[in-house]
């Protein structure tokens, strides 16, 4: 558990593209499920579609770069085409590689202190 990374994503959807949105993220879950590294990977919307949280969990930072550079690299480009990062709040201690990889979306680091988690 102590190298296990997670986060929160706030994305903004570009007006009237959440369907389309909503369908590339039915292929990138698809890819990503096949990740053991991958622990969660949960995408939510506001009533009105207009804000998603995306939650990620993963095993450790080595998981992560693997998510970046296989499920998620092919969808990357299109993905960001349709919403824009709000913010980034990531708990845990990524490695080099895998922050450099969240600092491209202005992450905000938390250091967890105290508290637990159950697989």
């Amino acid at each position: 558990m102590d190298n296990d990374l997670f986060w929160l994503f706030t994305l903004n959807v570009k007006p009237g593209k959440f369907d389309e949105f909503k369908r590339l993220v039915s292929d990138v879950v698809a890819a990503t499920r096949k990740e053991p590294g991958t622990l969660a990977y949960q995408y939510a919307a506001n009533e009105d579609q207009t804000i998603v949280h995306i939650y990620e969990r993963y095993r450790d930072s080595e998981a992560f770069v693997t998510h970046v550079e296989q499920a998620f690299a092919e969808y990357a480009e299109r993905f960001l085409s349709l919403v824009s990062v709000e913010s980034l709040i990531v708990y845990g201690v990524p490695n080099a590689q895998a922050r450099k990889a969240l600092d491209t979306f202005n992450a905000t680091y938390m250091t967890l202190f105290d508290g637990f988690s159950r697989a």
